[in-house]
């Protein structure tokens, strides 16, 4: 694919946006196209269908999205809901009418059964029931996996669906409240370091067990999808086949493993307590990357340093 290729990046401004944007500008290319929300609601159909026409982009990452953690997602079920399914709608609505070759699809693993069998194939995908703390923002999540796979079928589109597993790096949001479980760790124990309390109290028995992948392992993967030769792009977008590739790291922990080591990192020597009266979410979700490794792609940042790196932007940004 040629340097000047335009493309355009929806939600460019997030933890997974920047991180391809990132990765964009490592391999050369020069025509990205990007557009914050004070300049375009992306949930806006006419806008969005008018900006897409206008630039036509070549290729379309769909990282734009309402995301949160265990807490968030049960106290505003609606919102993550609506809102996603709003933005996917949306974009790939306007894509469609744009002639977007090739589209991204950016999802999330928790669209995979809750008791499916570990590590989560792609094919589990609608094979059992969902976990209940997140199901809304789950089912938007399928409903964009559908979407692609319907343009594909009925219109003859060739997008694909990428399902990373949990993810984490610089960018992150770092809110008690709303954000995921590396980040508000990263936070609690940085503020338990610093005398508000010396302790650091962690949701759940500490029992989950979890593989974390940092943005820019999980925006190499998506660019190289989207880069990819024709023959082998076509093997993934045939209409026949839920175009569906997951993104993992292959390395799981618990999440009392993962508040050890953030503690490590961050320099907290201090107590740290669980709450099992506070939902643990997914017993166990690891995803089956056996699609993308075989197209060549590795993680290449390990857990450790990962998170070392995250918790320099976390005091960059908040101390």
């Amino acid at each position: 694919m040629d340097k000047s290729t335009p493309v355009f990046v929806a939600g460019h401004r997030g933890l997974a946006g920047s991180a391809i944007c990132r990765e964009l500008e490592r391999r050369g290319f020069d025509h990205v196209i990007v557009r914050t929300h004070r300049e375009l609601d992306l949930a806006q159909f006419e806008p969005t269908r008018e900006l897409l026409l206008r630039e036509r982009p070549r290729v379309m990452f769909v990282a734009a999205s309402k995301v949160g953690g265990i807490g968030a997602n049960s106290a505003a079920p609606v919102d993550f809901l609506v809102d996603n399914l709003a933005l996917q709608i949306s974009l790939l609505r306007a894509a469609h009418e744009a002639d977007v070759e090739r589209v991204v699809f950016l999802g999330s693993s928790c669209i995979y059964p809750r008791d499916a069998a570990q590590p989560l194939a792609e094919s589990a995908l609608l094979s059992g029931p969902l976990e209940p703390t997140n199901r809304p923002y789950a089912i938007a999540k399928i409903a964009g996996v559908e979407m692609c796979w319907a343009y594909n079928r009925q219109f003859g589109r060739r997008w694909l669906a990428a399902m990373p597993t949990n993810l984490y790096g610089p960018g992150d949001n770092y809110d008690l409240a709303t954000g995921h479980v590396l980040a508000a760790l990263l936070r609690k124990a940085h503020e338990a370091r610093g005398g508000r309390g010396g302790r650091l109290r962690v949701w759940g028995s500490g029992q989950a067990r979890r593989e974390f992948l940092h943005t820019d392992d999980l925006a190499r993967a998506l660019v190289l999808l989207a880069t990819l030769p024709e023959t082998l792009y076509a093997t993934l977008v045939a209409p026949d086949n839920c175009p569906l590739v997951n993104v993992g790291s292959g390395e799981e922990l618990t999440i009392r493993e993962l508040a050890a080591l953030v503690a490590r990192v961050v320099g907290f020597d201090g107590d740290i307590t669980f709450d099992p009266s506070k939902p643990d979410g997914v017993p166990r979700k690891i995803v089956d990357s056996t699609r993308i490794r075989a197209l060549g792609w590795r993680p290449a940042i390990g857990l450790a340093a990962g998170i070392a790196t995250t918790y320099d932007d976390f005091r960059s940004r908040h101390v």
